[in-house]
């Protein structure tokens, strides 16, 4: 399945763009209006970015935190570090433990949730900046002909953004 994105940038556009898919024969089930009235991203399913960095952040934290407990206290014990002397030995090694898993979930929050953030929406996010600042989108989804007949059809509406993308069916 292919998909085309055109970004217009008002509502008489979108519903002019629309009309004209449809007089060439492509088929209204395969012509989606994303905007204001219409589909909005979340109802259409673009990924929102916070959700991508939110999951790839506790996903982190679920690996991470284990992880620096027993890298602070295999430290602590290799090193025979005694930071805190009133704690004793038993305890130097679990205070180590602990600010080794506080360290892993400080890199959880910022490095999962910073590349979450920067990497896990793809075009997601333009589009959905764009839909916020009142443009529309048409999607046109189907075979290649279909994308390339979509293609000719739209440039005439001179979009803002025209872009195409092959599902790869993973």
């Amino acid at each position: 399945m292919n998909y085309l994105v055109a970004v217009l940038p008002d509502r008489i556009q979108a519903e002019a763009a629309y009309l004209a898919l449809e007089q060439e024969g492509i088929s209204i089930d395969q012509v989606t209006i994303l905007g204001r009235g219409y589909k909005s991203a979340d109802e259409f399913g673009l990924i929102d970015p916070n959700e991508q960095a939110q999951k790839q952040s506790r996903l982190l934290l679920f690996w991470l935190v284990p992880f620096g407990f027993v890298s602070g206290l295999a430290f602590n014990l290799l090193t025979g570090l005694n930071a805190f002397p009133w704690a004793g030995e038993v305890g130097n090694a679990l205070i180590g433990g602990l600010l080794g898993a506080v360290a892993g979930a400080m890199g959880s929050l910022f490095v999962g949730g910073g590349v979450g953030l920067a990497f896990g929406s793809g075009d997601a996010l333009p589009y959905r900046n764009r839909l916020n600042a009142g443009k529309y989108l048409i999607v046109v989804q189907g075979n290649e002909l279909v994308t390339r007949q979509a293609t000719r059809v739209l440039r005439k509406f001179e979009p803002e953004n025209i872009q195409g993308y092959a599902d790869s069916g993973v």
